[in-house]
């Protein structure tokens, strides 16, 4: 059957939602129903219709993104649902593809996501290109190495952070280019991630905020909540979720994490969505006490692999033909030669002969900087034709600090 794809308006928002409540297995409160559709965009929200009803849907939000040296338009898909009805019928398929093309006419060489199930996009092309730390802290064992940074002229400051909102957004925006996969962030996602409905705390409390500054301003911020508890003996037991912690400098964030390690009748400090190199891991004398669990973050798509590859920045000299395989996308399907170095690169068409073959999920793992070139060539998932190619392609990829987003879409 065909299931024709178009974008919605406004007027068809609830049935677009009742599929997005079906694929998710998802109840939202009404007030988070309205902001999610305040978020849409519907001109970039697809639907496919089996008659009048919706079946399957998927949306972008158009996203300043920062990737190695630089920062780029980036398309962050989301909402990708199917009725549990209508699955097994191409549905999904034909909606990735037809969103594909309109990120490609739309001109943005690069498409992003966090993956609901992780089989499901490596069939698309998505690369699992960004992973994430959660860390479970006893506070009792969180001393830090006797040489962390301190500054005298710091000082920590408790705030509502609704009252405190216009410096949290001058300092996040004085750090999103630092590491690649971070993002701008809109009013509308502010307001997302200062929600402080009872039904956005999950039991713990209400949305607190501590700002290091200085006499000059505002050098960082911790965003958290508490979920208070005692013992059967009266031992203070409590719970901090940090939501956010972010810092213009190591001093300011060295005071932060001791601030919120240091919380009174706080026993454990839950952060659950933290970058793989956090500074945390040098900061702690004990690392074992970080007790973490991995995961991956962001998912990357290469769209225009011409213009993708071109578009970021390169750690070390390279000079390699990469014969792309690529059945959903047809337009990247073949050979290109990328010359870089950290001066800049040029990626071309070409009809040499390859040094490395590899799908274009590959590329995606790899665009931001911690890609798995060498360990899916030792998996035999790519085939290395010039001795030596893939690992100066991999080191030419590479970046630091790794990349990680922080907060999803």
């Amino acid at each position: 059957m065909t299931y024709p794809i178009r974008p919605i308006d406004e007027s068809e928002w609830p049935s677009f939602a009742r599929v997005t409540e079906e694929g998710f297995g998802w109840t939202p409160h009404p007030k988070e129903m309205e902001r999610y559709k305040r978020e849409t965009e519907f001109d970039r929200t697809l639907a496919a219709f089996d008659g009048d009803l919706i079946a399957g849907v998927t949306s972008i939000f158009s996203l300043t993104m920062t990737v190695p040296g630089g920062r780029m338009p980036v398309a962050g898909v989301t909402s990708v649902s199917v009725l549990p009805s209508h699955r097994r019928r191409g549905i999904l398929t034909s909606l990735m593809r037809r969103q594909l093309a309109d990120v490609r006419e739309r001109g943005e060489s690069v498409a992003a996501l966090f993956a609901s199930e992780t089989p499901i996009y490596g069939r698309y092309g998505y690369g699992r290109a960004a992973h994430e730390l959660s860390f479970r802290i006893r506070t009792s064992g969180s001393a830090f190495t006797a040489n962390a940074p301190a500054d005298p002229s710091l000082r920590i400051r408790v705030a509502r952070p609704a009252d405190v909102r216009a410096d949290l957004e001058r300092l996040f925006a004085s750090v999103v280019d630092r590491r690649p996969g971070r993002y701008d962030r809109n009013a509308r996602t502010w307001d997302n991630v200062l929600a402080d409905e009872e039904f956005d705390q999950h039991g713990a409390g209400s949305l607190r905020s501590v700002l290091a500054e200085d006499d000059e301003g505002v050098r960082g911020y911790a965003l958290f909540r508490i979920k208070a508890s005692w013992d059967g003996n009266g031992v203070p037991d409590g719970e901090l979720r940090l939501r956010e912690l972010e810092a213009a400098d190591p001093a300011a964030y060295a005071l932060l994490w001791r601030s919120v390690l240091d919380r009174d009748l706080v026993s454990t400090v839950q952060a659950r969505t933290r970058p793989v190199d956090d500074p945390l891991i040098a900061l702690i004398a004990d690392q074992r006490q970080l007790r973490a669990g991995w995961s991956d973050e962001l998912w990357v798509r290469v769209v225009e692999v011409e213009r993708a590859l071109a578009a970021r920045a390169y750690s070390a000299a390279v000079d390699v033909v990469i014969e792309v395989e690529d059945d959903v996308c047809p337009w990247n399907a073949g050979r290109w030669r990328l010359t870089a170095d950290p001066s800049g690169a040029e990626c071309k068409p070409v009809e040499d002969a390859p040094d490395v073959t590899l799908p274009v999920a590959a590329l995606g793992s790899a665009y931001l900087g911690d890609g798995l070139l060498m360990e899916s060539a030792a998996a035999g998932l790519l085939r290395e034709h010039s001795p030596g190619s893939v690992r100066a392609l991999a080191t030419a990829m590479s970046w630091s600090p790794k990349p990680w987003a922080g907060l999803g879409f």
